[in-house]
């Protein structure tokens, strides 16, 4: 088979996760899909509902399809583990000298599928999709994104590295059977750097984010009298990072689809006055210990914006939120928070 950089960056490329059971991932998978499915008839009654009134219900009855992802671990109770955290190799121990040596975990393992026909998130096809950076540079992955952070001013964001000392490095907790607080295990992540190696502050990210929002608006920005930076990237670089891949899905929006290592929700309304679906691109953060989701809102630019050069990039609304805090949903949170500044903005 032919397994491409671009079915790894968007989850085809049939590498398992940790899970290596492929009856309980499908399994899983068939479970999350009925019960969608039981949902459904739900939404489209409050969908003729709102369309027979004319009006829209309340925000809490709008964003239910937004949650549905993120439901189950909303409403559990403190000390039921996520499945996912159930898997072994979320809790290794051996530190890994390079990412090369660390495909050594998956790289004898069969493929669960034909490369392009199915998505199946894995933090494994980006430990892959790492080494090919590594050879590609010439240097080694940590070092090529270290510099890559400090171009970007991103100076908090380092390796998670039990050994050394990082300065407000925050102590991760998890909920233990009885539904007691307690310290997270001990876990070295040198195996998956790409998949959830780095820490990072709130700050840092949210230049990232204005870094990414930035790119994809520079070149719509015309008559800035030759006054505007490029991006860190190409805006068509972004642009093809932000459109939805087909085959692909979203366990924290279903509205969204995988693109190129984000998910992405794109702008849609079916029907007048009924529920209207921004453009946004995030990705959400598990780790043991830990939970974060980065949300990116582009501003929806009017020509007159653009073409009288009285406002420059990044416009719209970038969300970051980091917790020290296993299995916590922050991506419905994140777009709660864009908004209301959206709508602030749009008023004033």
């Amino acid at each position: 088979v032919t397994i491409t950089t671009r079915l790894l960056v968007s989850h085809l490329s049939g590498i398992r996760h940790y899970e290596k059971d492929i009856a309980k991932v499908k399994e899983e998978k068939e479970k999350a899909s009925r019960a969608f499915k039981l949902t459904k008839p739900c939404q489209d009654k409050e969908q003729k509902d709102k369309e027979g009134k004319g009006i829209e219900r309340t925000d809490s009855v709008k964003l239910r399809k937004e949650h549905e992802g993120e439901a189950k671990s909303r409403n559990s109770k403190p000390g039921r583990r996520d499945k996912e955290f159930e898997q072994e190799e979320y809790y290794l121990k051996e530190k890994f000298e390079s990412v090369i040596e660390s495909l050594k975990i998956f790289k004898n393992d069969p493929l669960f599928f034909k490369p392009g026909d199915q998505f199946l998130y894995s933090t494994y096809g980006f430990t892959l999709l790492s080494a090919v950076v590594e050879r590609v540079s010439g240097q080694k992955f940590t070092d090529y994104m270290l510099k890559m952070f400090r171009d970007l001013d991103m100076l908090s964001t380092v390796l998670d590295d039990n050994e050394a000392m990082i300065y407000n490095r925050a102590r991760c907790y998890v909920y233990n059977k009885k539904g007691r607080l307690v310290n997270a295990p001990y876990v070295d992540n040198s195996y998956k750097w790409a998949g959830g190696g780095f820490l990072s502050s709130v700050g840092d990210l949210l230049k990232f984010g204005n870094a990414l929002l930035y790119s994809y608006q520079a070149g719509q920005f015309k008559n800035t009298n030759g006054k505007l930076l490029p991006g860190y990237l190409k805006p068509d670089t972004v642009a093809m990072m932000w459109n939805p891949v087909p085959k692909t899905e979203v366990s924290w929006d279903r509205d969204g689809k995988y693109a190129m290592a984000w998910a992405v929700v794109e702008k849609k309304q079916q029907c007048g006055c009924c529920r209207q679906q921004r453009h946004y691109a995030s990705h959400t953060g598990g780790a043991v210990g830990a939970s974060s989701v980065l949300l990116i809102l582009p501003e929806e630019l009017d020509s007159e914006v653009i073409d009288t050069g009285l406002a420059a990039p990044p416009r719209g609304v970038v969300v970051s939120i980091i917790c020290n805090m296993q299995s916590v949903s922050l991506n419905s949170t994140a777009l709660k928070i864009a908004r209301e500044f959206d709508r602030e903005k749009r008023a004033q």
